[in-house]
């Protein structure tokens, strides 16, 4: 049966972030290492967002290790999110405490998240420092709401890491042509899985009849079978 265990993080020497770390049920001996992912939480959220603890919870079910974590606004209660530095450093610090802390047996390391955590997340693995096996870009914000002119997609083309998107038809924030574009550019041409009428928070229009759960499951199911590829 899968676990939840409550995590502290340091961050710097005074400054802290809490993190969930979710375990799969024990594999037999002589079973395959799994990759273990790290989940980033959005501007909007923290690490207890619903989509967020769907992702984590789903996965450990499907028995890939999970860590959700806070970024330092989070946890210090503030709502606007921090300058760039300062959310590298929580995302180097979640990444580290996997690598270094905890003893998960684990294989692969994947730096995952949704919206402005898969950004920040995806940056440091194009600049060298995340070394992630795999990278997933949940609702990447390719651009700003309405401008998708302005595209936030320099670093993308130095990522040579395997990397997923996943990305909804109705997006605000990442037109899905432009997205398409982008990713024939990338030097190790990602995997694009649409999900059909989502929004940028993976929302539907209610004429689908498909509720956020049901969508969240076909998610994770698009994500459990790309790892286990």
């Amino acid at each position: 049966m899968a676990t939840a265990e409550q995590v502290s993080i340091p961050v710097t020497g005074r400054e802290s972030i809490s993190g969930v770390l979710h375990r799969p049920a024990a594999a037999g001996r002589g079973a395959r290492l799994r990759p273990t992912v790290i989940i980033a939480h959005g501007a909007g959220g923290d690490m207890n967002h619903e989509f967020i603890v769907a992702m984590a919870e789903g996965l450990a079910a499907a028995g890939f290790a999970a860590l959700r974590f806070n970024f330092l606004y989070c946890e210090q209660g503030k709502k606007t999110p921090d300058n760039p530095g300062r959310l590298a450093a929580a995302w180097r610090a979640a990444f580290e405490f996997i690598r270094d802390h905890d003893k998960l047996g684990a294989g692969e390391i994947v730096v995952s998240g949704k919206s402005m955590g898969g950004r920040i997340g995806s940056q440091l693995v194009a600049d060298g420092l995340l070394p992630a096996d795999r990278l997933i870009l949940f609702g990447y914000p390719l651009h700003p709401a309405g401008k998708p002119d302005q595209l936030r997609d320099a670093h993308l083309y130095r990522i040579k890491t395997p990397t997923l998107f996943i990305q909804g038809t109705r997006d605000s924030m990442c037109k899905l042509e432009k997205l398409e574009g982008v990713v024939k550019k990338m030097p190790k041409r990602p995997r694009l899985e649409i999900i059909d009428g989502g929004d940028h928070s993976f929302k539907v229009p209610k004429a689908q009849g498909r509720s956020p759960r049901e969508v969240f499951a076909e998610i994770l199911q698009r994500t459990a079978d790309w790892l286990g590829g």
